[in-house]
């Protein structure tokens, strides 16, 4: 039986979303020996060596030069690469994995301001009430634990999800042109030495033992997290729209807080587990029933 491009794309979609739970909690990890711009620096240093790699093996060298690349990229790298991830990664330094997870779902917020106010992206009433449902989810659990109001890491999150539409908007535009991976490789490219001159400002250089201890982190964050997961984000969105990727991507805090529980051993809140009461009614809407 084929399968529909609308269902590849949500099918994408889900297994980025299962890769990103890890996230947060590798990151977190990371932190015991690494300050977090030179873990996101050295995580990108592991994106990069692996993509050009790839980019070789699959004959892609050729798309950098394709007319209107070099258009899309450097706004991809400032708006992905480099304020999405920096917020983020500092972020993530002030708050735990389980509420920097749920706090991303804003990013669904923000997509469907510029996805559907601004550019009218059409979104069916189906899945508005299935966005709205996520939303509530997150509204679940963040208000019993702060009243709303976000602190430190917390904001810093929710910054980041503020970046992270205008890049995939230009991602979104660029992938008609290039492969995913070839996107992947050059936003990272162009963010490295960013972030390692960022980290010799802060003076937070990690020393190279610090490196060798963290080694596997960000390996693992650099190729899988980083590299694989948006591999998947990006094919998805070539097949459905932003906003719903998005949506479709909010099942992530669910996993994050399975796996901090058993990696971190953060036990979820009654509140936490409410929410995906709601969350799950919003998936349901949210994907096409038919193959």
């Amino acid at each position: 039986m084929l399968i529909s491009e609308t269902r590849k794309g949500d099918l994408a979609i889900f297994g980025e979303a299962i890769i990103w739970a890890l996230f947060p909690i590798i990151t977190i990890l990371s932190y015991a020996n690494i300050a977090p711009i030179a873990s996101l620096a050295w995580s990108s240093v592991f994106l990069v060596a692996f993509f050009s790699f790839i980019v070789a093996a699959r004959g892609k060298i050729g798309e950098i030069f394709i007319p209107g690349v070099w258009k899309y990229i450097p706004l991809i790298t400032i708006f992905i690469s480099i304020l999405y991830y920096s917020l983020y990664y500092v972020g993530l330094k002030y708050t735990t994995a389980g509420d920097a997870s749920i706090i991303a779902l804003m990013e669904l917020f923000f997509s469907y301001l510029l996805f559907n106010v601004w550019k009218k992206e059409l979104l069916s009433a189906r899945h508005t009430f299935g966005a709205m449902l996520m939303i509530l989810g997150a509204v679940i659990i963040l208000y019993p634990k702060q009243g709303l109001v976000f602190h430190g890491g917390d904001f810093l999150v929710l910054l980041a999800t503020a970046c992270a539409p205008i890049g995939n908007f230009y991602q979104q535009k660029l992938r008609k042109l290039v492969s995913s991976e070839t996107i992947v490789f050059l936003r990272s490219l162009g963010a490295i030495p960013v972030f390692f001159v960022l980290a010799a400002i802060l003076k937070v250089n990690a020393p190279l033992v610090a490196i060798q201890k963290s080694f596997w982190f960000l390996a693992l964050n650099g190729i899988l997290i980083l590299g694989v997961s948006k591999l998947l984000w990006m094919e998805g969105i070539h097949r459905i729209s932003v906003t719903k990727a998005n949506a479709l991507s909010s099942i992530a805090p669910l996993f994050t807080l399975i796996f901090a529980y058993f990696i971190l051993h953060q036990a979820p809140t009654i509140w936490q587990l409410t929410a995906f009461i709601p969350l799950a009614g919003g998936l349901i809407l949210l994907t096409d029933n038919k193959i």
